[in-house]
């Protein structure tokens, strides 16, 4: 399947109408299975579909290390695609005592959890030292992205989440229709690769939401240097959690909000 198709419109203007061909993302439901039980099934971009479903099984909790998969394989269907773990029997078990159904669109990471606590539920604490990260790089990371995102090059339509490693630039990127799906790409993507999430910031497109704080808190990693707002909830999960959160980076400026020690921002204090 690809991840964008180029479909046939009609542009309409001022000055009348006029036949148009836009490459659009394409998105489908992916099945994310375990010990043959499906935990979820989300809506993607079917790019980095491995990427993912990794990512998703450590955010998520159904996994706490790549250790604990046996085996794990990709089956495309004609109406998308299914991921299938398969867990060594310790952990099966663990997962099918906490199991839960979430079945949802890619505008929401909750949708269809059974419960209010899983909502809320208690993140482990990134207590990573300071990364040597600066303000200029800061200020810059999410214009260093935009040469990371070939499919919104293309169809002006989806995020993007990267990995900022301090004194290097972004190293990894992934995109999706989905803000949250495209940071489970990219710290399935960092698992795979043996890289340490700990050692650097996640870069993101999109606005912070609760779901890319837990997402965050789940992989370890301290920053979250984002391009749009925080909620008040993310803010409050993201103080809690350990993580450092700098939001509204663009055209070289910031906001620094929870944990700024972190970021070496040339000034005695930070208001």
């Amino acid at each position: 399947m690809k991840p964008a198709r180029s479909l046939p419109g009609l542009a309409v203007g001022r000055d009348g109408a006029r036949g148009v061909t836009r490459t659009l993302p394409e998105e489908v439901p992916v099945a994310v299975s375990f010990n043959g039980t499906t935990l979820a099934v989300m809506m993607c971009t079917p790019a980095d579909i491995g990427d993912f479903a990794h990512g998703f099984a450590l955010t998520e909790g159904a996994i706490s290390s790549l250790d604990e998969i046996e085996s794990f394989e990709v089956v495309t269907h004609p109406k998308g695609i299914e991921t299938r773990f398969w867990l060594t029997d310790t952990r099966a078990e663990a997962l099918a005592a906490r199991r839960r159904h979430m079945t949802g669109a890619v505008g929401c990471g909750l949708c269809g959890i059974d419960s209010l606590d899983e909502a809320v539920r208690d993140l482990p604490h990134v207590g990573a030292p300071a990364l040597g990260l600066t303000r200029s790089e800061i200020a810059a990371a999410t214009d260093a992205l935009k040469g990371h995102q070939p499919l919104h090059d293309q169809t002006r339509a989806v995020h993007a989440a990267g990995f900022l490693r301090p004194g290097v630039g972004v190293v990894f990127a992934r995109e999706d229709v989905g803000r949250h799906n495209a940071l489970d790409k990219l710290i399935g993507a960092l698992a795979l690769a043996g890289e340490d999430a700990t050692t650097g910031a996640f870069v993101l497109t999109s606005r912070v939401s609760v779901e890319m704080v837990q997402k965050t808190a789940m992989a370890g990693c301290p920053v979250i240097v984002a391009a749009s707002a925080p909620t008040a909830h993310a803010l409050r999960l993201a103080e809690g959690a350990g993580i450092t959160l700098a939001a509204f980076a663009r055209a070289g400026a910031f906001d620094l909000y929870s944990h700024p020690e972190r970021i070496d921002t040339g000034d005695a204090h930070v208001a």
